[in-house]
């Protein structure tokens, strides 16, 4: 039996619901052909600007995908470092111990803080200044370094929420059959946790990918973003079309990074539904093989 939400729909309000609508439609159509009517008129929908991007490679092999071997460097180097740093953190964060909470409550609560645009900044004059990195490579290092230092620590405390959202008593069960704090948190804890909180872990890296283009714009990385401007100029201030093409392409790395993920997480949910329970006894006696011996000796002994 499923329950209604809202009140069924009258006549009145489906005549009036349709006429918002079709106002809105009528609205949209007429915003459509004014950006469009001005894009013409300033010749940018001329096939001239558009034509080095489907006849012929040389705006690809010379801009476009130098480009976007650099974002996807600077985006992958960021997720691999800033996953686990994250996790660690959010973990450490949950520390029965205060010299361990502490500190990792304040490191992320201080990176979140900051815009990651800052932390870039910080971090190219902190390899300019005290470093030997060259300067070929020091838009990159900053890049990197700031993307990793906020997202770890938004990643933290999605971490955090999602252990803190599985009911104690998984914790308590899990205590209760003699299992240790490590061992509740990597065999019971986080396998569970994973599955909910793959979809806001994804929207995150997400936002990684998409502010690699910080680094295009203010610090001079030869991301994506850094390509259009000597492109346009190259054919003939294209800038319209460079920028359409590049947004584009981050929708395309997105859409398939959002659509993997959703893959896999319907298999995670499928497993978890065939696999039943979360612990057999062959797995308890694996994770804690002295209290099931102790218990056979005790048995033993009466």
């Amino acid at each position: 039996m499923s329950a209604l939400l809202y009140d069924a729909q009258g006549p009145r309000a489906k005549r009036r619901n349709l006429l918002f609508t079709g106002l809105f439609l009528i609205a949209l159509f007429g915003v459509l052909w004014w950006v469009y009517k001005g894009l013409d008129d300033k010749g940018q929908l001329d096939w001239e600007k558009w034509k080095p991007f489907f006849s012929g490679s040389e705006a690809w092999t010379t801009y476009i995908l130098p480009g976007l071997k650099n974002t996807v460097i600077a985006a992958a180097l960021s997720m691999i470092i800033a996953l686990p740093l994250g996790a660690v953190f959010g973990i450490a964060r949950m520390s029965d111990h205060a010299w361990i909470r502490i500190p990792a409550g304040v490191v992320v609560e201080f990176f979140r803080a900051i815009p990651v645009l800052i932390l870039m900044i910080f971090g190219l004059a902190l390899y300019s200044e005290y470093t030997n990195v060259s300067s070929d490579d020091r838009p990159l290092y900053a890049v990197v370094t700031g993307l990793v230092l906020y997202n770890a620590s938004v990643l933290a405390e999605i971490v955090r929420a999602g252990i803190l959202a599985l009911p104690k008593g998984q914790t308590e069960a899990a205590h209760a059959i003699g299992l240790r704090k490590t061992q509740t948190m990597t065999s019971i804890l986080l396998p569970q946790a994973v599955t909910a909180m793959l979809p806001a872990i994804v929207s995150q890296l997400v936002v990684i990918v998409k502010d690699t283009a910080l680094g295009g714009a203010v610090l001079t990385f030869p991301d994506l973003i850094a390509a259009v401007s000597p492109m346009s100029s190259y054919y003939g201030a294209n800038t319209i079309a460079s920028f359409t093409v590049v947004a584009v392409i981050f929708v395309v790395i997105n859409f398939a990074l959002t659509s993997f993920a959703s893959w896999l997480e319907r298999r995670l949910r499928r497993s978890k539904k065939s696999t039943g329970a979360v612990l057999s006894a062959e797995d308890t006696e694996e994770l804690n093989p002295a209290a099931v011996g102790g218990s056979f000796g005790t048995g033993a002994q009466s």
